[in-house]
């Protein structure tokens, strides 16, 4: 596979959407976090013309177990019927598709700012991992050049036989984003947690035990 033409078509899907990049109180104007989240609908559209995956690219062997933690009733399970499961944050409202943006989310009853989307999008059967879009920080340096956001964490894992790859991302309107990025079942899925800056520190652990609890098949 030529890397850089893959890197390119990554770079052109991370900056196709139209949304606009402002936060607006009264929803009008889609947010930063909304893009990031729909960036994974984008990179599929590059990762399926892409026939295998880099062979060059180092392989994760290692198998870190699903999270399981509800954080003292902080999380609660729920499983999909579309075939899919996660721990979600217990007492938040929760919102099934809108066309083109999430699948499902979770959003906190006073900080709209706080909320939690899954997103999935057709790929080619021959597109079966994540990888297919390179090594996880070149895919995340990327995703944060394009939206002028800072690169906290660029993270792999694989968990019962999926790979996954986790970004943090420090937004410059003052918001923070974790988002993961998996291939299974002819989908990429990403799973988004979003969160104002200042309110981050209070939030991680809850996020990462979200994104560490989805699993995108029924077990």
């Amino acid at each position: 596979i030529d890397m850089a033409r893959l890197s390119l078509l990554v770079a052109v899907a991370a900056v196709s959407s139209t949304a606009a990049f402002s936060v607006s109180e009264n929803n009008n104007a889609v947010s930063r976090r909304e893009t990031f989240g729909k960036a994974a609908s984008l990179i599929a559209g590059a990762a399926s013309i892409v026939a295998s995956p880099a062979s060059s690219l180092a392989e994760v062997t290692d198998e870190t177990p699903k999270v399981t933690t509800r954080m003292g009733g902080l999380l609660e399970k729920y499983q999909d019927s579309r075939g899919w499961t996660i721990l979600a944050p217990s007492g938040w409202n929760s919102f099934d598709g809108e066309v083109g943006a999430y699948d499902k989310k979770w959003q906190d009853l006073v900080s709209q700012t706080d909320n939690v989307k899954i997103s999935s999008t057709p790929v080619k059967s021959t597109t079966t991992s994540v990888d297919i879009l390179g090594p996880v920080e070149d895919v995340g340096k990327s995703l944060a050049s394009k939206r002028s956001a800072k690169l906290i964490a660029a993270l792999e894992r694989q968990t019962d036989g999926i790979l996954f790859y986790t970004f943090d991302f420090a937004l410059d309107d003052g918001t923070h984003q974790l988002l993961q990025l998996c291939v299974n079942k002819g989908k990429i899925w990403s799973v988004d947690a979003n969160t104002l800056e200042k309110s981050y520190a209070k939030k991680k652990d809850l996020y990462y035990n979200i994104l560490g609890s989805f699993m995108p098949k029924l077990n």
